[in-house]
């Protein structure tokens, strides 16, 4: 039986990300996901996926980017999830970002350290793994798969 204590979900987020004005390493992203069913069928011809908003509220992230020149970079932010509350991250390590194969996008990953929370989820810890792509005009499409930990 799960521990009622953790919590574990995915969610899909689309939004903006973009430099900061007269920075050439600091970005900041604002994404943010309706509710929604996420499916996936495993068979003999592939792998399908779908993600399909439902009733409910949303969530929405706001985090400050800073890139290095080696294709890392670091985070920091929060997540609000609808009513119920928020939690604060940071970058656990180093995410990175490559060339994606459409000119001028790029994809990459991260794993986030939840630092702290509200609302419900106080006193929260765990881990959110990100793994995104950013389209040349800025457009992000961001899947998180979070482990929370409540007390």
């Amino acid at each position: 039986m799960p521990d009622p204590r953790e919590l574990v979900f995915a969610l899909e987020f689309r939004g903006r990300g973009e430099s900061l004005p007269g920075s050439t390493t600091q970005r900041r992203a604002r994404t943010s996901a309706p509710s929604q069913t996420l499916s996936t069928l495993v068979g003999a011809d592939g792998v399908f996926a779908r993600v399909e908003p439902v009733d409910g509220e949303r969530a929405t992230l706001e985090a400050r980017v800073e890139r290095f020149g080696d294709g890392t970079f670091v985070e920091e932010g929060e997540i609000t999830y609808g009513t119920a509350g928020k939690v604060t991250f940071t970058t656990q390590g180093r995410g990175w970002v490559a060339p994606a194969p459409t000119p001028g996008a790029v994809y990459g990953a991260v794993v986030w350290t939840v630092t702290g929370g509200a609302g419900r989820f106080a006193g929260a810890r765990g881990l959110i793994t990100s793994n995104f792509a950013v389209s040349a005009a800025g457009e992000v499409v961001d899947h998180h798969v979070a482990r929370l930990l409540l007390p």
